[in-house]
């Protein structure tokens, strides 16, 4: 992996000077949010690493290489161009060879990140095990890659939670399952992406992004696989209702069904419809919950380069 990561002049000069870095997900870019609220989003979150002393690198897929660190160009590809690869890591060798245009997911993000010796990763919300599944042994299992990545990357990944698309009693269970620690930013609950409770608890509660480096450290002295999952809920001013989420995403689950949405469409296809039916509430949610998680992020990193 090391061999085909492309590194931008200012992320090479801060891992070779051992600042700060945070890795950025462009998944969102090019499939979570419309276009010009995707670019807007993408250098606005850079921003606020800065602003936290930290370096961001958004990473991406071009010409067959993985990019660790975009220019304002290449931002600009990812938020316009329209055949842009949607890539998990069973579509990174296509993706590849073929030399094509890829936003990375959570999953590929975080499996890029560690190889470049990134420590933490910020994103809206993780994948997880998707509804419909769960007790049904007749149906084929639709379980995000990201989960299988959290139990194995040692990096640090912070979101709002799981998306609220997604069956998160099951999501938790796999994360268990997984050894992944789940630990909530100011919070005992877990979020739900637009909802700051889906209705379970975490495993512990941290108050700082020093505690939380601490819990870090503490991992990788166990030398035990996989990372930390940092669940930091979206602003209380811009949360929805649960009870409105989950009558949304009936209805549109139910459409999405009849219309034979599936696999990597889902996810895309329910945002959409969520920003609908909202009237662009859920939209100012996503965003405000990964400005959120940016500005958590970056203190997580600057406070694991004082640790060492």
């Amino acid at each position: 992996m090391k061999n085909l990561l492309d590194f931008s002049p200012e992320v090479k000069a801060a891992l070779e000077a051992g600042r700060p870095v945070v890795a950025l997900e462009s998944t969102i870019i090019s499939h979570g949010m419309p276009y010009p609220e995707n670019l807007t989003m993408a250098q606005e979150v850079e921003g606020i690493i800065r602003s936290e002393g930290a370096v961001p690198a958004t990473i991406a897929i071009m010409d067959g290489r993985c990019k660790v660190g975009l220019t304002e160009a290449e931002l600009y590809r990812l938020a316009t161009e329209k055949d842009v690869a949607k890539v998990s890591l069973r579509d990174m060798p296509i993706v590849l060879a073929k030399r094509l245009l890829g936003a990375t997911t959570v999953a590929t993000t975080a499996t890029i990140a560690e190889a470049a010796g990134i420590q933490v990763f910020v994103t809206g919300g993780i994948g997880g095990v998707h509804r419909g599944n769960a007790g049904s042994p007749a149906q084929v299992w639709d379980i995000s890659a990201d989960l299988t990545v959290l139990g194995r990357c040692a990096t640090t990944v912070v979101c709002a939670g799981a998306k609220s698309v997604l069956d998160i009693p099951a999501t938790l269970e796999m994360l268990e399952t997984l050894g992944v620690t789940v630990v909530g930013y100011g919070t005992d609950r877990f979020p739900g992406f637009y909802t700051r409770d889906a209705g379970h608890g975490v495993d512990a509660r941290v108050d700082s992004p020093a505690e939380i480096a601490a819990v870090i450290a503490a991992r990788a002295a166990t030398g035990m696989p996989g990372g930390v999952l940092v669940v930091n809920p979206v602003p209380e001013a811009d949360a929805l209702d649960s009870a409105e989420v989950e009558r949304h995403l009936g209805v549109a689950l139910a459409d999405m069904a009849r219309e034979g949405v599936a696999g990597k469409a889902v996810t895309p296809y329910l945002l959409a419809r969520m920003k609908e039916v909202t009237e662009g509430r859920s939209l100012a949610a996503n965003l405000s919950l990964v400005r959120n998680n940016a500005r958590v992020g970056a203190k997580i990193a600057v406070a694991l380069g004082q640790q060492g």
